[in-house]
């Protein structure tokens, strides 16, 4: 994003699952049926220099699942605030480009919603420190993009004065096991489109695994192995206006859902000062993914 310019819109996204792994045992539940989560975002990007970024967002959440007795969750969730910083950007002969980035970011609950309500609950509650490391490669149309992250998570307290995992626990901290993502995508890239795969590896250090005919507890081991595509357009006549649209799907985990997921984004370039919106200024939010 250019300098002084903010992207910014909303996004909608959509999962659902009536299997998961409960370790690494994939079963279904007649007391849960389907759960799905609705998601609604507001995410945006400002330029405080042509290399430096600030990005944010804030979802608001809707969970349920078909059968049983548990009932629905909605509200506001996690802030999530992000510093994207690219220190080299380096032409390579007449039609390469390599770019290194850096990312920081911060997420915490914007609202006291329950953790200890697994697969129902809006999130884990913790406060998370973000660091991740971004190499881009493009070649004319085709580009290559490998990130890899580390996340810090903070402890969280539950509603209980006591708790099992693999051991007893008298007090209702949860320590929280922390976090890495690997996430590799390649595809076709130009000023109007963007239209790529993806694969991401979500890893978390400790935890253990759900016990058997057990709910899920927010410090279990939850792997996911995803892959995904994601398509973007710019209109010619507006490059300030871009359409988004994507998918997931979880084919391999460990206490986690097998999820379907599919989204879609509007996003809009609001310049500020003396700054003007071109088509190289379009707005590249699946940059911090």
């Amino acid at each position: 994003m250019g300098k002084n310019n903010l992207c910014v819109g909303p996004t909608y996204s959509h999962s659902s699952w009536n299997k998961y792994w409960e370790g690494t045992f994939k079963r279904g539940n007649q007391n849960l049926g389907t759960v799905s989560t609705n998601m609604y975002s507001i995410m945006g990007v400002y330029g405080v220099t042509d290399r430096l970024n600030v990005l944010f967002g804030i979802p608001y959440i809707q969970t349920k699942s078909s059968a049983g007795t548990l009932h629905e969750s909605k509200g506001i969730q996690d802030l999530s605030l992000w510093l994207k910083w690219m220190p080299v950007e380096k032409k390579i002969g007449k039609n390469s480009v390599f770019s290194l980035y850096g990312l920081g970011g911060v997420s915490t609950p914007a609202t006291n919603y329950q953790a200890d309500y697994l697969p129902l609950t809006l999130g884990l509650h913790s406060t998370n420190l973000s660091a991740r490391l971004m190499l881009d490669y493009q070649h004319r149309g085709f580009f290559a993009t490998a990130s890899a992250t580390y996340m810090y998570r903070s402890n969280i307290k539950i509603d209980r004065t006591s708790y099992y995992t693999t051991e007893m626990h008298l007090t209702n901290e949860v320590k929280m096991p922390d976090m890495a993502e690997l996430n590799v995508r390649t595809g076709y890239r130009s000023f109007r489109w963007i239209a790529e795969v993806f694969f991401q590896q979500n890893r978390t250090l400790g935890g253990f695994d759900i016990r058997k005919n057990d709910m899920p507890f927010p410090s279990n081991r939850m792997n996911a192995s995803i892959g995904g595509v994601h398509v973007k357009f710019v209109p010619k006549n507006i490059p300030a206006l871009s359409f988004e649209a994507g998918g997931s799907y979880v084919f391999d985990g460990r206490n986690v859902g097998q999820s379907k997921e599919f989204n879609a984004s509007v996003f809009y370039i609001i310049p500020f000062g003396h700054s003007k919106v071109t088509a190289s200024h379009s707005c590249k939010l699946c940059g911090i993914r």
